[in-house]
């Protein structure tokens, strides 16, 4: 039995340590938190969506890295849900196609999942963080004191640089960038932003905008978002959130579903000399969205419906990192072998959100942590055979 040393116990560590014990191989994992597992955790709080159940040719397309294709393929939805299932989950697909654990909860997946790692012969150290290297060998602070390890293999899933109270620091940053690893400066993804709001639309905080499409330069996603005291946040927002975060303009389509010209034809039937908030609200709007387009285009122009159909929003900008769901950047590409060895630190591979990808909510991101951690995984144990 050969020593391997997985830091992180999040869902790519996690499922890392699975795929060398299931090869056979002898495995601590190492993780800084009391607990494990604490941003799956919470991300499970309001339902653990685990994966998209969708053609994985239309899944691969919400990664920016194409380099992922390969782990995806050898564990996209159809092995997440297999996998939950395997450990006494069931899952169902809601009506969006995400897919939940029937529990919707992570609590009773994770509890299966260390109770199986256990089994096969997992060991977990918790309170154990790591604190750079010590010539070839790892260092760590312990509740026993300063420990030093040298694995003959070690995987790295120390997360990215959001929700950092969870344990997603990137302390490890400077580490593998004075050994030669390049690193993507790290940014918010799936993140809100920032609006200037005026007094008058404090009573809509905490409203949705339903029905709408968001236009970002090219991109167009129907989604639903909140207006909220800090700005605009939720799952449509979350959607688009790259295409803003390199600079293209934010337009809302209130109507996606009707044409200009049939919103032109609804409004001259109308009685003149209404106001045009009582125009809006005559053609369905709900109150949060009259509000949002009143805020947004003031004086209102005299023709309204292209108004409707390419409504700007200016906000100010992407919410910090710290409030982001996940991060873009991360080890690049190139420092990595297609094992996800690195290639300045033989020996050593990395998965998760350590790596320089980015994809969307909705069961994207669980599903490619998990993937990269068993390739991650299988590849160090073909390294000790």
């Amino acid at each position: 039995m050969s020593r391997a040393l997985v830091i992180g116990a999040g869902p790519a560590g996690l499922m890392a340590a699975e795929a060398l014990a299931d090869a056979g191989v002898a495995v601590v994992v190492a993780e800084a938190k009391p607990s494990p597992a604490r941003k799956l955790l919470m991300a499970g709080k309001s339902g653990l969506n685990v994966t998209k159940a969708e053609p994985l040719p239309a899944f691969l397309t919400r990664f920016d890295a194409d380099w992922l294709a390969p782990m995806l393929r050898a564990f996209g939805p159809d092995q997440v849900q297999a996998w939950c299932e395997a450990l006494g989950q069931p899952v169902f697909t809601g009506s969006s196609a995400r897919v939940f654990p029937t529990a919707m909860k992570a609590s009773p997946l994770l509890r299966a999942w260390l109770a199986r790692l256990e089994a096969k012969g997992v060991s977990l150290r918790t309170r154990w963080r790591w604190t750079g290297f010590a010539a070839e060998a790892l260092r760590f602070d312990t509740p026993e004191g300063p420990q030093t390890l040298h694995p003959e293999v070690t995987v790295l899933a120390l997360g990215g640089a959001s929700w950092p109270r969870l344990g997603s620091d990137a302390v490890w940053v400077p580490w593998l960038a004075e050994r030669g690893v390049q690193i993507t400066p790290f940014g918010p993804a799936n993140m809100g932003f920032h609006m200037h709001w005026s007094a008058h639309m404090a009573p809509h905080f905490g409203q949705p905008i339903k029905g709408a499409c968001l236009i970002a330069g090219d991109q167009r996603e129907r989604g639903e978002f909140v207006l909220s005291e800090r700005g605009l946040e939720g799952g449509g927002i979350y959607s688009v959130s790259r295409a803003l975060r390199l600079g293209a303009p934010l337009q809302l389509d209130l109507f996606p579903d009707h044409s200009a010209a049939q919103l032109r034809d609804r409004l001259a039937r109308m009685k003149p000399g209404e106001t045009a908030a009582n125009r809006l609200r005559k053609l369905g709007l709900p109150p949060a969205s009259v509000a949002l387009v009143m805020e947004m285009a003031r004086p209102l122009p005299a023709e309204l419906a292209p108004l409707l159909k390419a409504l700007p929003i200016c906000h100010a900008g992407p919410r910090p990192l710290t409030e982001a769901i996940s991060a873009a950047g991360g080890i690049a590409q190139g420092s990595l072998t297609g094992d996800l060895e690195l290639r300045a630190l033989p020996g050593i591979f990395a998965c998760g959100e350590m790596l320089d990808w980015e994809a969307p909510t909705g069961g994207y991101l669980l599903t490619a942590c998990w993937a990269t951690g068993l390739w991650a995984g299988q590849a160090a144990a073909r390294h000790l055979g």
